[in-house]
């Protein structure tokens, strides 16, 4: 049954679409997925087992969130939600919005983002160079109607021939991830893969990526990789009766307040969960740079920290599969910035050696 599944993914994933040349994509959209899983060669030597990162920078919006924006778009699409012409409106912490920005150009979509006015500047100048109408509005918690979210969904209803693709409770996300980046996995790891972790926004890419998974192997362990400031990490160790949270992050998009739809469907996939400080995530993201090569923002570095940590909890010789979600361009300006660290309290996290990477005054 495994080696069968394992045939079916490799074949879905090597067949040229009608009409299309060998190695020629059908325009942005084509381009989307098939990323590589890179092994993290000094991480995978300390550990003893391989550190697998899936490069989803290297989609052609620049992240994993390529992947959701497509999906919940053709959701709309399928469910005659929105006609041509029309307008995609969503909230977003950046990465969602950036891929919808491309998606919507692509398909002929106007795009309107609701986002917290917390976000890096970088992604908002690239949303509006994009062609999305931004919103930048306070960062205030769920519950609150002047929520991002909740901003978004008032404004397509205001709209004719509109739609909120709503990426937290739309599982649209999830089925992106269950049918492209799941088999991406099986098939690169030729279905031999013990264990995935990554942290979750909206929980998609997570609970997504596990429901394939664990159906191919039910013994693959799922580990949720969450910020400070997050409800996540206790929720999953108290075995869903504690919603605790504590300080904040300079993650940007990750953990989460409550339980999205995406990820409800697929809590009971999760074998367990790990807190990841600032401090251990701004040191991997200087290593990742200096040992690797790899010039990923905070959340990947996030991702791989907790990589290390599952590959530590399951022993040696295993395969660990992490994501890294986007690249450090979006948020080189704090990311590299002495000053911006030393505000965060965060510049003496970063060992001796590293510390010449920190150009920006």
């Amino acid at each position: 049954m495994v080696m069968n599944a394992l045939r079916t993914a490799v074949r879905a994933y090597s067949t040229v679409q009608p009409g299309v040349r060998p190695g020629i994509t059908k325009g942005f959209i084509g381009a989307i997925g098939n990323t590589p899983l890179i092994r993290l060669n000094r991480l995978s030597e300390e550990t003893g087992s391989e550190i697998l990162a899936k490069a989803e920078f290297m989609n052609p919006g620049g992240s994993v969130k390529d992947r959701a924006a497509l999906f919940v778009v053709k959701d709309a699409e399928e469910k005659g939600l929105i006609r041509p012409g029309g307008t995609v409106v969503e909230g977003t912490a950046g990465n969602t919005g950036i891929g919808l920005a491309h998606v919507c150009r692509a398909k002929g979509y106007k795009c309107v983002i609701y986002m917290p006015n917390t976000q890096s500047q970088e992604k908002i100048d690239l949303l509006r160079m994009l062609g999305a109408e931004v919103h930048p509005v306070p960062a205030v918690a769920f519950d609150n109607p002047q929520n991002y979210n909740h901003q978004a969904a008032r404004h397509a209803e205001s709209l004719d021939n509109a739609v909120w693709t709503n990426q937290f409770d739309n599982i649209a996300n999830r089925r992106a991830h269950i049918e492209t980046t799941g088999p991406e996995i099986w098939a690169q790891t030729e279905g031999l893969v013990d264990g995935f972790t990554c942290a979750t926004g909206t929980g998609g890419t997570l609970a997504g990526t596990a429901r394939y998974l664990k159906t191919q192997n039910k013994d693959v362990q799922i580990y949720v990789a969450d910020p400070p400031g997050s409800v996540l990490h206790s929720y999953f160790q108290s075995g869903g009766k504690l919603f605790e949270r504590s300080g904040g992050s300079i993650t940007e998009g990750i953990g989460q307040g409550r339980i999205t739809d995406n990820m409800a469907q697929d809590v009971e996939l999760v074998d367990g969960s790990f807190n990841v400080p600032d401090e251990e995530s701004i040191e991997m993201l200087y290593r990742l740079l200096d040992e690797e090569g790899i010039y990923v923002g905070a959340s990947s570095a996030l991702n791989v920290v907790a990589a290390v940590k599952l590959a530590k909890e399951l022993g040696k010789n295993k395969k660990i599969v992490t994501i890294l979600a986007d690249g450090a361009y979006r948020y080189q300006s704090r990311l590299f910035s002495r000053s911006w660290l030393e505000t965060k309290k965060l510049d003496t996290a970063i060992p001796e050696h590293l510390q010449k990477y920190i150009v920006l005054p």
